[in-house]
């Protein structure tokens, strides 16, 4: 199969990308770091080299760039199986107080990334009548909390979208699963106060990612929720 990640140069992506590798599918990725993610394409290829593994920068949290990279993957000539909308960033605040823009800035890397890549590659998979699209989410998408402000709106507006095109893609033999992680540990948690056994793995959420792609044609998982054993921080 051939696989198409967004944000794939660490965290969540690149535990996506991994577990996808070492069962020998092929590998599409972007992020917006050029360095970690060569680093991470260099790493992988070396690791699972039965797979073919390609990757390029885009912030794709500008239109032109998420259009951008949809087309190169469209330029590949190659069935798109599996998509993962996995890019995203937090900015902590309140609705109140936080800084200007920052509910536009959610926006861009949240939700518009997701929906101009999957407008752009949607063409091809409806024409092939197959594929699956997961779209990472968050617990922020089903329960606001405190500080959470513009990413919990963003979040719920992703889901939003997820569940939009689970509706619309049923008669395409499309699959759209919506994810929703709680804390993981990533480098984003490294330096801060809190235990690491405190949080779930990267590699949990990727695993159940992996398991419902794998199910017959016949079978949608249309949700997942994974929570820290001792529940939400």
């Amino acid at each position: 199969m051939n696989v198409v990640i967004t944000g794939a140069s660490k965290g969540l992506g690149k535990s996506i990308a991994k577990i996808f590798a070492s069962n020998g599918h092929n590998i599409y990725m972007c992020s917006r770091t050029e360095t970690t993610l060569y680093k991470t394409l260099e790493e992988l290829m070396t690791g699972f080299p039965e797979s073919i593994v390609k990757a390029r920068p885009f912030d794709i949290s500008k239109k032109e760039e998420a259009q951008a990279f949809g087309k190169w993957i469209l330029s590949l000539d190659i069935p798109i199986d599996i998509l993962v909308n996995n890019a995203g960033s937090f900015e902590p605040g309140s609705v109140y107080n936080e800084p200007d823009n920052t509910l536009e800035n959610m926006m861009a890397v949240n939700l518009y990334s997701a929906y101009h890549l999957t407008r752009t590659l949607l063409p091809k998979m409806m024409e092939q009548k197959n594929g699956h699209i997961f779209n990472i989410c968050s617990i922020a998408s089903l329960q606001a909390y405190p500080n959470g402000g513009a990413y919990s709106i963003s979040k719920f507006a992703l889901a939003g979208f997820s569940k939009n095109l689970r509706e619309e893609m049923k008669s395409y033999n499309i699959k759209v699963t919506t994810v929703y992680p709680g804390a993981a540990y990533t480098d984003s948690w490294a330096g801060s106060s809190v235990n690491p056994k405190r949080l779930m793995k990267a590699a949990d959420i990727a695993k159940m990612i992996y398991t419902a792609s794998q199910l017959s044609a016949q079978a949608c998982v249309e949700e997942i929720i994974l929570r820290p054993q001792p529940g939400d921080l």
